[in-house]
């Protein structure tokens, strides 16, 4: 999810696309969260890991 918010944001920086700037930017957050917890030992969608 991260990777694919990354490459959401260059797509829509490059392509001038504000839509797909702001769906990379809302995947980006999500998924750091979820990598946060995962790492900080809760269980995320029923899985001890987030990766």
């Amino acid at each position: 999810m991260i990777v694919l918010g990354i490459i959401l944001l260059v797509v829509g920086f490059l392509t001038s696309l504000h839509f797909l700037w702001t769906i990379g930017i809302i995947l980006l957050v999500i998924g750091l969260i979820l990598w946060i917890l995962g790492a900080v030992g809760h269980a995320v969608g029923g899985r001890r890991h987030y990766w």
